[in-house]
């Protein structure tokens, strides 16, 4: 790529326009905040649409990319599947659980009260166990990952949320019945997963009859809008939860850490764990994304369900979004920088 290309300079210094995006974010939710809490509104089974829409922008280039007859070929390195699903459900959501215990019973027990300590833990718990659905596609495709594997990875781990999420958050939390929302579940998967692979689908078949050419063109011109995706998304998410930040930022700061700790233990531990497999980059490094980021939109509506809109725990939650993208785009940099350390095959 051209260092005159504009693409080129959105991927050199993204993490220079994410910071800019979330200072714009936070000045525009407080200087604005009649404005973004009509974007908060439009939503449906507390799914934003407005941040459904720039989703779509991110993933539908990658959803494009896909070739289905090299869906056929993942039974030949069943392993990346193994790795994301052991990670996802055997140590992720026991792992945050134990961080949780360990910053809000023990280190930080003498400045946080009990009844907000069991409720930033719960928020905490239920952001372990909801494993990233839509974001993982931007995740992949900034490092280059296997279009069609990431794809098999996502739906497998879909499938299992749909049955493993309720039962493995009651015992994390402690309690006989979590309430579900299904229509949340359901209309992310349909909204981040079903439509935008039935719209690559359509176009990648219409493109290739115009010619590769064609195709080519069409992927040039459209891969910019994933980053422009991105920076948008960024803005509203902390436009939107600017007062929150900007009232209680020790209490965001105190949540931050542990959840630091654990998005960069949970990454090094598949990163290490794909290197010692000797997997290829293009499928340990979605593998590693899908088990280190989160589900956000299904932890925060379980979290205000069970604990209502203004308890620590939806506050957890809502911080478990605004740590994620700066540090999910510092993990694609330095898988980046290492596929050196992977076969490419």
């Amino acid at each position: 790529m051209s260092q005159s290309s504009p693409l080129g300079i959105f991927e050199r210094y993204l993490s220079v326009w994410v910071a800019l995006c979330i200072v714009a974010g936070l000045s525009l939710g407080h200087f604005a905040p009649a404005l973004f809490e009509q974007v908060a509104a439009l939503e449906v089974a507390s799914v934003n649409l407005p941040v459904a829409v720039l989703i779509w922008l991110m993933i539908l280039p990658m959803m494009v990319q896909i070739d289905f007859a090299a869906i056929k070929a993942v039974g030949r390195e069943p392993r990346g599947l193994v790795l994301t699903l052991i990670i996802n459900w055997l140590i992720k959501p026991f792992s945050m659980a134990a961080l949780a215990v360990l910053f809000f019973e023990v280190l930080f027990a003498g400045w946080v009260d009990a009844q907000s300590a069991q409720e930033y833990i719960a928020g905490m718990i239920l952001l372990g166990v909801a494993p990233c659905t839509a974001m993982v596609f931007v995740w992949s495709q900034l490092t280059r990952g296997d279009a069609a594997y990431t794809l098999v990875q996502v739906s497998i781990n879909d499938l299992i949320m749909v049955v493993a999420f309720a039962p493995l958050a009651a015992l994390l939390l402690g309690v006989t019945e979590v309430s579900v929302p299904w229509s949340t579940l359901l209309l992310s998967v349909v909204l981040y997963v079903v439509l935008p692979l039935l719209a690559g689908m359509a176009l990648r078949r219409w493109l290739l009859k115009r010619g590769e050419a064609s195709y080519a063109h069409f992927l040039a011109r459209i891969k910019p809008m994933s980053i422009i995706g991105l920076l948008a998304t960024v803005v509203i998410l902390f436009a939107l939860q600017a007062p929150t930040i900007l009232a209680q930022p020790g209490v965001i700061v105190l949540i931050a850490i542990p959840l630091l700790l654990q998005t960069y233990g949970i990454f090094a531990i598949g990163y290490a764990w794909a290197k010692w497999w000797k997997l290829p980059h293009r499928i340990s490094a979605p593998a590693c994304m899908i088990g280190t980021s989160n589900f956000f939109e299904l932890a925060v509506a379980v979290a205000i369900g069970l604990f209502g809109l203004h308890s620590g725990a939806a506050l957890a939650t809502v911080v478990g979004v605004l740590v994620e993208v700066p540090v999910m785009l510092s993990l694609c940099a330095f898988a980046n920088r290492t596929r050196h350390w992977f076969p490419e095959q």
